[in-house]
């Protein structure tokens, strides 16, 4: 059943002839009901707000530039080459690597390393969408 259809059932009533796919419906203790959301995207439960944090923290770090002045949040967006992110994931996970394997002690620069490959890998995959280089 198309949009035009439903709308036209809804205006002359017959919105009992509708047959629309069911979806289970979650009824809570207080009588509020939503749809299921088992397939919908669950990012309070895929992301850390400890890790965004730190990542965040590390972003802000990194806003200011080798002349002094401080480049916009969402500047990494405008993108660069993808070898160019490429060889940088691979400079910082070498470094967190290295702070695993030494066991260092040193969490801000693991931290920095870890945040590093967070970095290029977001600005890998967000230059896919602009696969043009």
């Amino acid at each position: 059943m198309n949009a035009n259809e439903i709308r036209e059932a809804v205006r002359s009533d017959s919105v009992s002839q509708l047959s629309l796919p069911l979806e289970e419906v979650i009824a809570f203790p207080s009588g509020a009901t939503r749809s299921d959301d088992s397939e919908k995207l669950d990012y309070e439960g895929f992301f850390s707000p400890i890790a965004l944090q730190i990542y965040a923290e590390y972003m802000h770090k990194h806003r200011i530039q080798a002349d002094g002045k401080l480049r916009e949040s969402d500047n990494w967006q405008k993108g660069m080459p993808k070898a160019r992110y490429m060889k940088s994931l691979f400079r910082h996970f070498m470094e967190a690597w290295k702070c695993h394997r030494e066991h260092n002690t040193n969490m801000a620069a693991l931290r920095d390393a870890l945040c590093g490959v967070l970095f290029n890998a977001f600005g890998y995959l967000h230059s896919l969408q602009n696969s043009a280089d």
